[in-house]
């Protein structure tokens, strides 16, 4: 027959089984891989390989944002593009040169007037055009753009950061007064 062990006291009873339980502790922590490395200490794994997806990230960041700011100057040449068209389809040239106004309705500073990191001068470029002659019911189309620098930190020679945002619009002239003429202003 077994004889089984005889416990004095519930204190010398929680000595046993915590001591066992931290035996079984010991021997998971010990096979536990991440604990232990054949190369020595792992601290600061970490940082390293934080520091070098960083500069991949902050680009990254700033590609989103340049594309959220290309995409609004797109949407600006475009309404740009249909309001000079409207103005034209029914001659009315508020201030002067139709051109120009369209121009000076420009949301930004730079994209008025270019000569910045992401718009380069002069800026937005306006057209107005009279394909097939100056008649009532005959096409005006007016045409908005500018050159835009993708990520002007990246300095490239050979224009490859750069490409063209545009919009244009066509509208039937309505009436034909003269106020309006066929340009292009820069």
């Amino acid at each position: 027959m077994h004889a089984s062990p005889t416990v004095n006291s519930p204190r010398e009873a929680s000595t046993r089984s915590s001591g066992s339980l931290r035996a079984l502790f010991d021997r998971v922590r010990a096979l536990d891989p991440g604990r232990r490395s054949k190369h020595g200490s792992e601290s600061g794994q970490a940082i390293v390989e934080f520091a070098l997806i960083l500069p991949l990230l902050l680009i990254l960041l700033l590609l989103i944002l340049d594309f959220g700011r290309a995409i609004n100057y797109w949407i600006d040449t475009t309404h740009l593009a249909s309001e000079g068209a409207r103005l034209a389809a029914v001659d009315k040239a508020p201030g002067g040169s139709l051109a120009e106004h369209i121009k000076s309705q420009a949301d930004t500073e730079e994209l008025r007037t270019g000569g910045s990191v992401g718009v380069k001068a002069p800026g937005l470029e306006v057209c107005v055009e009279y394909p097939e002659g100056r008649a009532v019911g005959q096409p005006v189309k007016v045409t908005v753009g500018a050159v835009y620098n993708w990520l002007p930190f990246i300095d490239s020679e050979l224009g490859l950061t750069e490409s063209t945002i545009s919009g244009s619009a066509t509208h039937r002239i309505e009436r034909v007064t003269g106020a309006v003429t066929a340009e292009c202003v820069e």
